[in-house]
């Protein structure tokens, strides 16, 4: 048994888990072009996911702090976003991809700024108070949870609100019997360049290796006389603008988004948090093309069990790998 898993180390370990999942459906579906737009669509949601969980990764790991308060930047960075767009509705019917390009950049950067903004806040007045006691922060962010969906409620109303997509987004490309969905594909660049640029910061600057060292022993890098504390707001700032443009990606996926959509995620989420392991990035990357994907392929072939799958996979990973994936802490 250490013989075998000493190979499959050496050939890429767990990161092969998406691979081994994506070659059973293809015997299981049988169709190679529903197998392309199905792994399409599951990478895709991946990404979203990624965007979504990976602040809310680091904030465990670094801060020990459990905010299920989380969904309510994915939330109003997927309203800031459809709203800004929406008020730019003549550059999105436009003919000129420049136009759609700078609409699309503006109401992200828009979701991006919120959530920078909300997230300062949020650490400051709710979770500085908080820290250390577990019981508290739980009670303390579902109620901001709450508050903030009823903010939502009052601003934008309980109906939901429509989305408009960038005219070059919209369709999908054919090849052959394959249809890939261009908002999916765009979807899922955006959040390998995201990921791209999260990699490096960790892992190629000096305050990347803080945080990284912060993660794995904070009171060591205290001890060599760095402010660790200081690391918590840009930290958690961080992954507020992370969550708020995933939620403006996913407001673009779904094209319809209520109060509640945040909320809904928030499960998905921590279940990605989980299995990829805390405070890792490349463990959360991960377990959010794990669930992307099985959502996709046991939602085609097993529709009855779409909603269970996620969570047969997380009891799966967690039974061989009780501290999830690639954790960075235990």
């Amino acid at each position: 048994m250490s013989t075998f898993m000493t190979t499959l180390d050496r050939a890429g370990g767990v990161n092969l888990l998406p691979l081994a999942v994506a070659v059973v459906a293809f015997v299981l579906i049988g169709a190679p072009s529903s197998w392309v737009t199905l792994t399409v669509a599951g990478l895709a949601m991946g990404m979203m996911l990624f965007l979504m969980a990976s602040g809310l990764s680091l904030v465990f790991g670094l801060m020990d702090v459990l905010n299920f308060g989380h969904s309510a930047f994915v939330s109003f960075g997927a309203f800031v976003s459809a709203t800004v767009l929406a008020g730019l509705g003549g550059w999105l019917a436009a003919d000129s991809w420049a136009l759609n390009a700078m609409a699309l950049a503006t109401a992200y950067l828009a979701a991006i700024a919120f959530g920078l903004v909300a997230g300062w806040f949020f650490e400051t007045v709710i979770i500085k108070p908080v820290y250390r006691d577990h019981l508290r922060q739980i009670l303390i962010t579902i109620g901001a949870m709450i508050v903030a969906e009823q903010t939502i409620l009052a601003f934008w109303g309980g109906t939901p609100f429509s989305v408009a997509r960038p005219h070059f987004l919209e369709g999908a490309w054919i090849i052959g019997d394959v249809s890939i969905e261009i908002y999916r594909a765009f979807a899922f660049v955006l959040g390998a360049v995201v990921f791209g640029l999260l990699y490096a910061v960790l892992n190629r600057t000096r305050i990347g290796l803080l945080i990284r060292a912060g993660v794995e022993n904070r009171e060591m890098v205290e001890s060599l006389g760095y402010r660790v504390d200081r690391l918590f707001v840009g930290v958690f700032m961080l992954g507020s603008a992370l969550a708020a443009l995933g939620g403006a990606m996913w407001a673009g996926y779904e094209t319809l988004i209520t109060p509640h959509m945040g909320a809904d995620l928030m499960i998905v989420v921590f279940i990605v948090v989980i299995i990829g392991g805390l405070g890792s990035i490349e463990g959360t990357l991960l377990g959010a093309i794990l669930v992307g994907l099985m959502s996709n392929y046991v939602g085609f072939l097993a529709p009855k069990l779409a909603l269970a799958s996620n969570m047969i996979l997380m009891v799966a990973i967690l039974l061989w790998r009780p501290n999830g994936l690639r954790p960075a802490v235990k």
